[in-house]
Parts: structure tokens; C-alpha cells; sequence
């Protein structure tokens, strides 16, 4: 049929199908860079004013304060690169769920600078407020002690657990997260999707916080714990920002550990609840998915 010959709506239709641009992969990088830096930006500022600027605040409120920090990195880059802000979730989404894998390398970039630049500029906005915290308890940065300004912008495990328990830790939590993940962005089941995803993913990420965050600091992310590591490295404290005083280098754990968990997370949703929802199971029964054909996918 001829173009001229369908309805003017029918036209309008096609006309605006076609004139919307796909992102670009450097645009969906952009989002990624800006979404990851703006949840990092907020989540260790509320960590610096609690630390160097004596603010009350109480182990829900932080989390709560980082919660939000994740529901807003969505909300800027949802539209654009899908809104990732997270390494872990993105190895993940490629193995389970279609991600283009050739866009890894340039995905993870982006959300380490990231965070690397979220970090640096609430260092930068606080950086005297350090300084005088420094200067009133004799602390020497690069030091052990430093470690506990160190740990306003990356984590560091309770000093009662071992290596072995922190990265077990991290596995779990991360592992609950990607589950939650897959489910609330899975079509098929049901849940709210909009709107409300972020602000969902956001008070799971409080949740996690408030129950496991006083053994690892609940890092769940590659990015958001090297970037702002690597940051704290040139500010100067040099080598211990990445062992964090341990005999093995601790920066590896908040690599490692989550990668394997969203891993595993995703696995677990795949196998243990998408494959019985009611559209999984149905599409099970037609003869394109006994030939293969038909995959149920998030």
C-alpha cells in the first residue's frame, strides 16, 4: 500500500516513528557517566556532612539519603542508556537479559568515571572541612586511622570480619538486588514499572543498607566503590585507600563479590520465578517454544 493512500493519522504515526532517533552509544555513556556521578555526588555528601560536618544522622537516614541517591541516577538516565549506573548490573543484563555485550567496556567506563567524578567533587565542595578534621584529631592521611575519612567515599569492611565474610557479604546483598532488578523490569510480571521502579530499586537499596551496611558498607558496585577509591588515592591516601589496612588488597572485593552476585541474582530470578509466570509457562506450550524458538525474556 502506498504511503499517500493511508489515513492522515495512520501517516502521523509513521512519520513520528521514523523520525525518532535510537541513543546514540556515546549519548547512553553521557547518561551513564552523569547518572552514576549524581548518585555517588549525593550519597557520599551525606556521608562528608555526617563526618567532617557534624550533622546527626542515624544509620536509616544515610541509607535512606543513598536510596534516593539511586532513585534520582535513574531517573536522569533511564531514558537514554537504561539507566545501569552499575557494572555489576550490566555483566549481569548482558548474560540474562540481551544486553549488547560489545557495549561493556564502554558502559563500565563511564559509570567509573562516574563515580570518580561524583566523588571528587564533594571532596572538592569539603575538601577544608577534611583538613580541619585532620588537623583536630592528629590524623596522618595515608594512615590507618585515615581510613575513616577514607570510608566516606568507598567502603571498608567492619573491622570484626574477615576478607572471606566481606566478599560473602557483598555476593548476597548483590545478589537480592539484581533479583529485584530483573523482577520489577520484567514485563511479564506484573509488577509497577514507571515512575515507581526507581523510587522501588532505591528503598530495597535503603533496606540492604540498613540491615547489612554496618559489615561492608554495603557496596553492591564496582563503580561506586573503585571510582571514588582511585579518587581518594590521588587526594592522598595513597595505597591504603586500596588494602584498606588488610594483608589482601580489600579494593578487589567490591569488584569481584558484586559482579558474582548480579551474576547469580539474575541466574536465580531467570530460574526460579520468571520461568513459572503465567506468560513463561504458556509460551511453553506452543510448538515454537518446543522447537526452541520462543525465549522468555526481561
Amino acid at each position: 500500500m502506498l504511503l499517500h493512500t493511508l489515513p492522515q493519522k495512520t501517516k502521523m504515526r509513521f512519520y513520528m516513528a521514523i523520525s525518532m532517533k535510537q541513543p546514540t552509544l556515546g549519548g547512553q555513556c553521557l547518561a551513564e557517566f552523569l547518572g552514576t556521578a549524581l548518585m555517588i555526588f549525593f550519597g557520599t555528601g551525606c556521608v562528608a556532612a555526617l563526618k567532617v560536618a557534624g550533622a546527626s544522622f542515624g544509620l536509616w537516614e544515610i541509607c535512606i539519603i543513598w536510596g534516593l541517591a539511586v532513585s534520582m541516577g535513574i531517573y536522569l538516565s533511564a531514558g537514554v542508556s537504561g539507566a545501569h549506573l552499575n557494572p555489576a548490573v550490566s555483566i549481569a543484563l548482558s548474560l540474562f537479559a540481551g544486553f549488547e555485550k560489545k557495549k561493556l567496556p564502554f558502559y563500565i567506563s563511564a559509570q567509573i568515571a562516574g563515580a570518580f567524578c561524583g566523588a571528587g567533587l564533594v571532596y572538592l565542595l569539603y575538601v577544608s572541612l577534611f583538613f580541619d578534621f585532620e588537623h583536630a584529631h592528629n590524623m596522618v592521611r595515608g594512615s590507618v586511622e585515615s581510613l575513616e575519612l577514607a570510608s566516606v567515599f568507598s567502603t571498608y569492611p567492619n573491622p570484626a570480619i574477615s576478607v572471606g565474610q566481606a566478599f560473602l557479604v557483598e555476593v548476597v546483598i548483590t545478589a537480592v538486588l539484581m533479583g529485584v532488578i530483573m523482577a520489577l523490569g520484567d514485563d511479564s510480571n506484573g509488577l509497577p514499572r514507571g515512575a515507581m521502579a526507581p523510587l522501588l530499586v532505591g528503598l530495597l537499596v535503603a533496606v540492604i543498607g540498613a540491615s547489612m551496611g554496618p559489615l561492608t558498607g554495603f557496596a553492591m558496585n564496582p563503580a561506586r566503590d573503585f571510582g571514588p577509591k582511585l579518587m581518594t588515592f590521588l587526594a592522598g591516601w595513597d595505597e591504603i585507600a586500596f588494602t584498606g589496612g588488610r594483608d589482601i588488597p580489600y579494593f578487589l572485593v567490591p569488584i569481584f563479590a558484586p559482579i558474582l552476585g548480579a551474576c547469580l541474582g539474575a541466574a536465580g530470578y531467570r530460574g526460579l520465578i520468571a520461568r513459572h509466570l503465567p506468560s513463561a509457562i504458556e509460551a511453553e506450550k506452543t510448538p515454537e517454544a518446543i522447537r526452541g524458538k520462543a525465549q522468555t525474556s526481561v
